[in-house]
């Protein structure tokens, strides 16, 4: 089995991913305050190794006011307020997978770890100014990660929340892999219809069972004694 090394490090020469990366880097030399920390930029595929990839869910921009971003899409440290899109997705598992209890935290470590590759087509962003690292080369890079997971993988599972996200995910084979689609878990869109009873957790589920493939627990364990650990 590749591993992100094979998979993702021909990425890291391109132009693109050049452009974005050192821009980044300029601003933050600059004395500009950007997030995630850049320790933290490529925490999807550091939690998520390719051997044990099983479910891609694709965000957009890292949350842009402090202490939250960390590198994974919709996750945010223990002790930072849950956002307003990840407690819909919590009351969405609570209605769709047996068991599931909204947790007091939003770190989603524990979904990483599994399998789950919470990534966001964007990587970095300044503080305050959400977008702000768009259209910089982050977008290619990720595209062409989607695009070679789709090619070189077989039975993933690609959850696509929003109209951003589904475009993201053109050139995903839906021959080999499952595609689910919904609208985006934020209040606006989720209130509006498209999102809530779309079953897509225990959708997942099925899907990798019937390719014999472990399901992912998702249930996120409580954060009890003080530490950020999960």
């Amino acid at each position: 089995m590749a591993t992100w090394k094979d998979l993702i490090g021909p990425l890291k020469s391109t132009p693109s991913f050049l452009h974005a990366y050192n821009l980044q880097k300029e601003r933050r030399a600059e004395g500009v305050v950007v997030f995630p920390p850049a320790k933290d930029i490529f925490n999807a595929f550091t939690y998520t190794p390719l051997n044990k990839l099983k479910v891609v869910l694709i965000g957009q921009d890292p949350y842009h006011e402090p202490n939250q971003a960390m590198g994974l899409s919709f996750s945010v440290p223990v002790g930072v307020a849950i956002p307003p899109s990840l407690k819909n997705i919590y009351k969405e598992l609570a209605n769709d997978i047996a068991g599931f209890e909204i947790p007091n935290h939003g770190n989603l470590i524990p979904w990483a770890r599994q399998g789950v590759l919470l990534l966001n087509s964007v990587l970095t962003v300044e503080q305050g100014q959400a977008g702000s690292h768009a259209r910089i080369g982050w977008e290619e890079f990720t595209s062409a990660v989607i695009f070679e997971l789709s090619k070189q993988c077989e039975h993933l599972v690609f959850m696509l929340f929003g109209a951003y996200a589904q475009k993201k995910g053109a050139s995903i084979d839906g021959s080999k892999h499952l595609i689910l689609k919904g609208a985006h878990p934020s209040p606006l869109s989720a209130n509006q219809g498209g999102f809530f009873g779309g079953a897509y957790f225990s959708q997942c589920n099925a899907y990798l069972i019937a390719n014999h493939i472990k399901p992912i627990d998702w249930r996120l364990p409580p954060f009890l004694d003080g530490s950020e650990e999960l």
